[in-house]
């Protein structure tokens, strides 16, 4: 069963996307400095080394934007990201989601199983992937990158989508999607994805 947003999370997006503006760094130190707080938990340089906690770096700004804009509405539930999202301003959320984009992203591990790395291209082919995630999987706009992601995030993520539990950008292709996925697709996907170079 999928989730709605309700319209009170429909408003704050509505007004948010208004503010979807490019941030231009200009305080790049005080940015840095609020950002520092996010690496506890999303690593330095923004390049996650804790298990089922996303990398930042060099995700599209746009996206990152949304998904603050979505923790913050409480269309997305987490309760570490929620006490964090009800301290931060509309400037905090454009100033993230542009340094964190400017970031080098995470580059993939070496790929230990090259055959399900093979079969997880398959999938993304399949089902499109690209389509949204562009051709590199380095996302765009309002998507997601999904290349060098943490392997184990991507299947959380995606078994999330399936289950309905995760609201985002696109919810409702990436619901449809991920709806008719086996747990093995999930799995060769997000092993490709997540050791793409």
């Amino acid at each position: 069963m999928r989730r709605q947003l309700s319209s009170s999370a429909i408003g704050a997006l509505s007004l948010a996307v208004i503010a979807f503006i490019p941030a231009e760094a200009a305080d790049n130190a005080a940015i840095k400095e609020k950002a520092a707080a996010c690496a506890g938990c999303h690593g330095e340089n923004g390049i996650s080394q804790t298990e089922n906690i996303p990398s930042l770096a060099g995700q599209p700004d746009q996206f990152l934007q949304w998904q603050l804009v979505f923790f913050r509405a409480g269309a997305r539930k987490n309760d570490q990201m929620q006490r964090i999202v009800e301290q931060i301003t509309n400037e905090d959320i454009r100033n993230f989601g542009a340094y964190f984009a400017s970031l080098t992203p995470p580059k993939g591990p070496e790929d230990g199983d090259p055959d399900l790395s093979k079969k997880g291209a398959q999938v993304a082919a399949g089902r499109r992937c690209a389509s949204c995630h562009t051709d590199s999987y380095a996302g765009t706009k309002a998507v997601a990158r999904l290349a060098g992601q943490r392997e184990e995030y991507l299947v959380k993520a995606l078994h999330d989508y399936k289950a309905g539990q995760r609201v985002g950008g696109g919810v409702a292709a990436m619901a449809d999607v991920a709806y008719h996925m086996s747990d093995e697709e999930i799995t060769a996907v997000s092993h490709y994805l997540a050791h793409l170079k």
